[in-house]
């Protein structure tokens, strides 16, 4: 490996291992999803597809929480002992995969959402919250269909290192989505709905047993080593 690969360290250069991948003892549990959305108003179409979504994964063996982001301070606003921040992050860490629908405002995602997304960080001491945790993303709007939120809300999963599945929502017209009790009723988007939960169930139960080694990433088993080194070189000093 010296001579084709000279700058890589062939101690921390690992192959895939097919046996982590797919370990001989699974979890068992209901698969963990935590539900966010991105309006407060007191008909927000955004939570009512979020609710939709979460009778759909209970139907196909999940367990749900959704987290309502009333209270929820900006990022920065208040301290990370805020109640409602302790509360999320909390979920985060709880979650085995996610949800994250948001309303299409002004051609992106709204603020409420990108807050909820802000205040999880990528790590708390060494509990990573969201990476190598699956994610599925959706949208609604007023008028026709968009794609901006989802899109954005893609770019973020993969900041956060989440392995966001390949299928989305995306529901235009939403106020002509949703009867008078607040329930989707049947057209394709509730069928894109549909399949996009039974897809989310069927990725968290492919990857949540392996998370930790699908992120596992050649430079920071470099970095580490390189930091153990400084430590033990400083002790003997």
């Amino acid at each position: 490996m010296s001579r084709e690969l000279p700058n890589v360290d062939p101690e921390l250069f690992e192959k895939a291992d097919p046996d982590l991948l797919m370990p001989a003892q699974r979890s068992t549990h209901a698969p963990r999803i935590l539900l966010l959305y991105g309006s407060v108003r007191e008909r927000s179409y955004s939570r009512l597809l979020t609710e939709e979504a979460a009778r759909l994964l209970r139907a196909l063996g999940a367990e749900t929480r959704i987290f309502d982001p009333r209270g929820l301070p900006l990022p920065d606003a208040e301290p990370d002992d805020h109640p409602k921040v302790v509360e999320l992050r909390e979920l985060a860490q709880w979650a085995e995969g996610m949800v994250w629908t948001s309303p299409e405002r002004h051609g992106a995602m709204t603020g409420i959402m990108k807050a909820q997304i802000d205040w999880i960080p990528l790590a708390m001491g060494s509990v990573r919250p969201t990476q190598g945790k699956t994610l599925a993303v959706m949208e609604v709007s007023g008028g026709s269909q968009s794609f901006n939120a989802v899109n954005q809300l893609r770019v973020l999963g993969r900041w956060m290192r989440m392995i966001t599945i390949p299928n989305q929502s995306s529901v235009a017209k939403a106020f002509m989505e949703f009867d008078e009790a607040g329930r989707m009723k049947p057209s394709p988007y509730y069928e894109r709905v549909v399949d996009v939960m039974e897809e989310l169930v069927k990725f968290t139960l492919l990857t949540r047993d392996c998370a930790g080694y699908l992120v596992d990433r050649y430079s920071e088993r470099r970095e580490s080593a390189e930091a153990l080194s400084k430590r033990v070189n400083l002790r003997s000093i």
